[in-house]
């Protein structure tokens, strides 16, 4: 329990009263922001070298695999070791990643090779990092204000979504090294306020490494429909549904916005989840928290039809915008169940097993995305997968009952 715990409950604000927390945020902004700066000049980089979706989807997949091969092991080391000092190793890789970035640009890049390289190095240390950060946040608030620590947690990361997208599309005209040299700053300055974290917080350890204890977390999912109905809801409607990495395609070839106009499509998802997260930190929903999940998930595939078929920036840019808000709401309910309802010895491979699923509806999404796309277009396979999510979204909502059914968090234990 933290020794610093606010004196006195305030609803809207109470985790921020935590010294700790709010350096934690500090850490989630920086590298948050840097990661997806880092994103929009790859993924240009790559697709104004080879003008092949294909491509695109090639490096969400690199930078997937290591997290699904190492997830075990890295959520086994969360509940073993002190997860600050995970976080602070793993970002100086990633800082160091960028700074390669960086020098390979400035000297002129020709081929794809180095890029994936490179971001194969750097998808290793998210797989660790990833685990030891969602762990760590019930360490670092009480218990009553978790989802209000979830809902500010979120609203970081989603303003260095809105932020970090957009900047890196502004800073690219001045070259990809630029956003590289930037985003090693931003990684450099998340590692020192990792650092800054007074709360040196070790899990109770199980002993040594077995695949009994490696696989904890795969059974402790799959034995609670609750949430493997979360966390599976996200991996398929988002698999289906996931537009961004053809983004790259919408700017450059049908929307014709060019760098800016792709770090403006990239902001929007997170200026829709930013919002609805300031929401949630000062009006959280109590009650039918079940019907409410399904609910948005549902509109988040409605949404991304309306951006594949729309041929209009601004109408393009008001669909991403309701694609965030409703994913926000159920990462809100998702997170919050998922860390609610799992014991703190657990919840480094938990954590893992949901990024895990989070990580394959994402980079494994985009993946499909551009195969889907290499073989019917851009436009009909962002509307055939948000035809995908809706379908998705009934099958669930009749197969996990109980996730339907849920009515309030405190109904969860841990």
């Amino acid at each position: 329990m933290p020794s610093d715990a606010p004196p006195a409950p305030v609803a809207a604000r109470a985790a921020l009263r935590y010294p700790d927390f709010r350096r934690y945020l500090a850490v989630r902004f920086a590298a948050g922001a840097g990661q997806l700066m880092q994103g929009v000049a790859v993924g240009w980089q790559v697709y104004a070298l080879t003008h092949r979706p294909l491509y695109l989807g090639l490096l969400g997949l690199v930078l997937f695999l290591p997290q699904i091969l190492l997830s075990l092991v890295a959520g086994h080391v969360a509940d073993r070791l002190e997860r600050r000092s995970i976080m602070a190793v793993c970002l100086a890789v990633e800082a160091l990643c960028a700074a390669t970035l960086f020098l390979a640009s400035l000297d002129g890049l020709s081929g794809i090779l180095p890029i994936f390289l490179i971001m194969s190095v750097f998808g290793v240390a998210r797989a660790f990092l990833g685990p030891a950060m969602a762990s760590l946040v019930p360490l670092l608030v009480r218990k009553e204000h978790f989802p209000n620590a979830v809902a500010w947690n979120a609203q970081a990361f989603q303003i260095a979504v809105v932020s970090g997208p957009a900047l890196g599309g502004v800073l690219y005209g001045f070259g990809a090294e630029t956003v590289y040299g930037v985003v090693t700053v931003l990684l450099t300055i998340a590692l020192f306020s990792t650092l800054r974290i007074k709360s040196r917080l070790k899990p109770a350890g199980e002993g040594g490494v077995t695949l009994d204890r490696l696989f904890a977390g795969v059974r402790f999912v799959r034995d609670n429909p609750i949430l493997l109905g979360a966390i599976s809801l996200d991996l398929f409607a988002v698999l289906f549904g996931g537009a961004t990495a053809l983004l790259p395609v919408f700017a450059s070839d049908i929307l014709e916005v060019g760098p800016w106009g792709l770090g403006l499509l990239r902001s929007a998802p997170a200026l829709g989840a930013a919002t609805c997260a300031l929401w949630l930190a000062h009006h959280p929903p109590k009650r039918r928290l079940g019907h409410l999940m399904f609910a948005c998930v549902g509109g988040f595939g409605l949404a991304t039809i309306v951006f594949g078929l729309s041929s209009h920036f601004l109408l393009s840019l008001a669909a991403l915008i309701s694609i965030g808000g409703c994913d926000m709401v159920s990462v809100y309910v998702r997170q919050s169940l998922i860390q609610l309802g799992t014991p703190d010895a657990m919840r480094g491979r938990v954590s893992a097993v949901n990024l895990v699923f989070i990580g394959a509806s994402n980079e494994l999404g985009e993946f499909e995305s551009g195969l889907t796309a290499a073989w019917f277009g851009a436009v009909p396979a962002v509307v055939l997968g948000g035809l995908g999510t809706l379908l998705v979204v009934g099958v669930w909502a009749w197969r996990f009952k109980e996730l339907r059914q849920i009515d309030r968090l405190e109904d969860m234990g841990g």
